[in-house]
């Protein structure tokens, strides 16, 4: 095996894997690959078999017999979905790793209001037949649906002599005549923001972020998300492949440790071997010192034996609950008002990480309050009877420095929100500081051929 090595990647998870694939493929690198856990994925991993999450966990791991066969489990540590229209998924198919995975997109898309779930109005046609909205907001919704659907940010025509780069979202809604209610469903389920802060930002960043939902369903359809089958970390193996075929070297299981000189990353020891290299990328747990806290998120994972109420009995599944339908709930929260989202995921067999029957159902939000299971109680209450449950609040990190002077780069943990589209951001920020190029490059490569990705 080499001593010296151009990058080192350390852990598996997808941001990891995305670089090292991409150090490989598209400049032409040589990587070394190491992970201490004996699986991919880190902390976007999907478990399995079914005594394997309950070890995770620390959960006494009981007679498992009635949920069927241990390894039909694959059980997400992080609930994420892909914008069927996201960078992910156009990442995916520049690089074909797409080849490598059976995508399926997901049921439907629900928002909680007063009591009940909604699905989420995202076209004309859904605005007019919503019963989120009474009949005059639905066509000033409409209006404001349309105005989305025509933006482009070159065409200034289509701006209709509106600043986007200037006006706030408050000043667009205002604009609209859109209601509370209703920013509050465009800013939570459509643009899939996880609190209230965009409402004082320039607005068009909210209205991309609606175009791409828009974009998104017009793909699948009944709602903007596709899901990998057997769970998410087939993304992270996928890239994990691509990065093997163009001549990346992984090594599971084997601990590693970062050294330093004056400052800079020169080399990893891996094991009894250490490995010469110009830099380093790594998630936070293999740089603690170079890290600090972030936030809180809880997660709750729970196995149902039926799908959740009122989705007309969908397979896959999203709902949000925005803060501001928590706060009705606010006696519930000693230290004061909820101010972010909560979020249901649920997928089955369908998708292929259950047994037939069964379903896998994750409540998270980010922490922000003392008792953590109780900001989760209002997500947990949709599930209706609940087989086992396993609860696990992550304390998130984010790195002290850039790492161009260290040549260490660290990603962030993954956040609360309900898709990819900051992790990739996270894992193209990084590109960006090792490499100085703006976007990830692949001018030099063409898509590869079946037979190379096979």
């Amino acid at each position: 095996m080499d001593e010296k090595y151009d990058v080192i990647v350390l852990g598996t998870g997808l941001k990891e894997c995305i670089l090292s694939a991409v150090m490989c493929q598209a400049e032409g690198k040589k990587v070394l690959h190491l992970d201490r856990n004996n699986y991919y994925g880190g902390a976007s991993a999907s478990l399995t078999p079914l005594k394997n999450v309950y070890e995770h966990f620390g959960k006494t791991c009981k007679d498992l017999e009635e949920f069927g066969r241990g390894r039909d489990w694959n059980v997400d540590l992080i609930p994420k979905f892909l914008m069927a229209n996201g960078r992910l998924m156009k990442l995916l198919n520049r690089t074909g790793v797409e080849r490598y995975l059976d995508l399926k997109s997901v049921d439907s898309n629900y928002v909680y209001k007063a009591g009940r779930i909604h699905k989420i109005p995202a076209t004309e046609d859904e605005a007019l037949a919503s019963g989120l909205m009474g009949l005059f907001e639905k066509r000033r919704f409409k209006q404001f649906l349309s105005y989305v659907d025509q933006y482009e940010v070159d065409r200034e025509k289509t701006h209709k002599n509106y600043d986007c780069t200037k006006k706030t979202m408050k000043e667009c809604y205002d604009l609209f005549g859109l209601d509370d209610n209703t920013a509050g469903y465009t800013g939570h389920g459509l643009a899939l923001y996880l609190d209230d802060n965009y409402i004082g930002n320039p607005c068009l960043e909210t209205i991309l972020r609606v175009k791409l939902y828009g974009q998104s369903l017009a793909i699948n359809r009944n709602s903007p998300y596709t899901y990998p089958l057997y769970g998410l970390g087939e993304l992270a193996q996928g890239f994990a492949r691509l990065s093997a075929i163009y001549g990346g070297t992984y090594m599971l299981n084997t601990p590693c440790e970062i050294i330093r000189e004056n400052g800079k990353a020169v080399k990893v020891k891996a094991g009894d071997k250490t490995f010469h290299c110009d830099m380093v990328i790594c998630d936070p747990s293999y740089a603690p010192d170079f890290v600090r806290k972030s936030e809180k998120v809880v997660v709750a994972i729970c196995i149902l034996d039926h799908p959740i109420a009122d989705t007309k009995d969908v397979a896959s599944v999203q709902i949000i609950i925005p803060p501001k339908q928590a706060r009705p709930y606010k006696k519930d929260y000693d230290e004061g008002e909820k101010r972010k989202d909560i979020y249901v995921t649920c997928v089955g067999s369908a998708h292929m990480v259950t047994p037939k029957g069964f379903y896998l159902a994750t409540v998270t939000t980010v922490v922000e309050f003392g008792d953590h299971e109780k900001e989760l109680e209002l997500g947990i209450k949709l599930l209706g009877n609940i087989k086992e449950k396993f609860v696990k609040v992550y304390d998130l990190y984010e790195p002290t420095d850039d790492g161009t002077s260290s040549q260490v780069f660290i990603s962030k943990s993954y956040d609360a929100t309900s898709n990819f589209e900051t992790t990739y951001e996270d894992a193209l920020e990084i590109y960006r500081r090792a490499t100085g190029k703006r976007e990830f490059d692949f001018s030099k490569v063409s898509n590869p051929s079946a037979e190379e990705v096979l």
